[in-house]
């Protein structure tokens, strides 16, 4: 077990190589032997703030792995949450148009993987990928919005199937995706490789209006709140800006929001001392964003050594969780500015987290998944 991420122990503090051990325990299936690790006493190091619930895999021993996230090559693009028959659910989708739905308590599997071509060739000729997903529901349902090659795709968690055709409209890669409600309506909002910014209804499976233009690069990070009781959708990319959109106007609010110095990977959104936030993500740093005043919260905290992949936020509380390509995940106070405890450290870098109600963390490293609890 120890050899599983041997390139991690050298150079790790005794607290790191503690977690990562118990990680790696997961990942061959024995979870009590994860939470004895965990719970091990280290010599001027506090007491861990985490441990493994589970851990899928995909690239230890065969003969002792946990089960395989899935029998895809390519890694984790994207994680969220959800409930599905009363049970709470982490659902993971992979590069290749796979999506996997597993019970967040045990671990086990949900039905059968949801899988489907976004179709239209791409200029690498790619027809099969999948770089983006969010949950939602809509009519009793728990569904997942997927977005791959110029398509979005709908599934329905219960069954695995997909629901109706994809939805095509983006001219590229669909890159990013959230949901929100719209005057009582489910909707899907995306951002594309064609620079351009999509509404959805999740309903009548129908574009609500003309897409929403203004990006001069590709769109990279979507996410959606609520201002000023009006529902709005927060953008950024290539072009460095975050812009923020009215969903029932459809209109910008505002001048663009600069800042970034590089691309925005990612982006949540969060309430901090009673304002909406915008949380973003770029090259090895995070920025927190007043939407109301439009003004940066403090410095950019710049703890990652790479790009930030994936940021998410605790439900109800100023607390935000990113990922990065440094192999690392990271908790913020939001309303400090500080970084909670230490990070945690992973084999391959990570491109997703999602944070369930509970807190629990989930978390896509290479292609593999684990689950995080306090």
């Amino acid at each position: 077990m120890y050899q599983a991420s041997a390139h991690l122990h050298r150079d790790a503090t005794a607290g790191v190589r503690r977690q990562v051990l118990a990680l790696d325990a997961a990942r061959y299936g024995d979870r009590e032997l994860s939470a004895r690790i965990t719970a091990v006493p280290v010599e001027g190091e506090p007491a861990a703030r985490w441990g493994v619930g589970w851990a899928t895999g995909s690239t230890v021993d065969d003969g002792f792995r946990q089960e395989a996230l899935t029998e895809d090559t390519d890694w984790v693009r994207a994680v969220a949450t959800a409930v599905v028959d009363g049970r709470p659910v982490a659902v993971a989708a992979s590069g290749t148009k796979t999506v996997r739905v597993w019970d967040l308590d045990t671990g086990g599997r949900v039905g059968e993987p949801a899988t489907g071509q976004h179709d239209s060739e791409s200029s690498t000729g790619r027809t099969d990928w999948v770089c983006t997903m969010a949950t939602t529901e809509a009519n009793g349902r728990s569904l997942a919005v997927t977005g791959g090659w110029k398509t979005m795709r709908v599934w329905d968690l219960t069954t695995g199937e997909q629901v109706g055709e994809p939805l095509a409209g983006h001219n590229g890669g669909v890159w990013a995706v959230a949901t929100a409600l719209v005057n009582g309506r489910p909707i899907a909002v995306t951002g594309g490789y064609d620079r351009t910014v999509r509404v959805w209804d999740l309903t009548t499976r129908k574009p609500v209006g003309e897409p929403l233009t203004g990006h001069t690069g590709p769109v990279q990070a979507v996410a959606t709140a609520i201002m000023k009781n009006r529902p709005i959708a927060v953008t950024g990319g290539v072009d460095r800006t975050v812009r923020v959109w009215d969903l029932t106007t459809r209109q910008p609010v505002g001048e663009p929001l600069k800042g970034h110095a590089g691309v925005i990977r990612a982006m949540a959104t969060a309430v901090v001392e009673g304002r909406p936030v915008a949380v973003t993500g770029g090259q090895q740093s995070l920025r927190v964003t007043d939407l109301t005043t439009r003004q940066q919260i403090g410095e950019p905290l710049t703890r990652h050594a790479g790009w930030v992949a994936t940021v998410a936020v605790v439900d109800g509380r100023p607390v935000a969780v990113t990922g990065s390509g440094d192999a690392t995940v990271r908790v913020w106070d939001l309303t400090s500015g500080q970084q909670m405890g230490e990070e945690l450290v992973f084999p391959e870098r990570v491109n997703a987290v999602a944070v369930a109600s509970d807190g629990r963390l989930v978390v896509g490293f290479g292609r593999e998944l684990a689950v995080l609890t306090r």
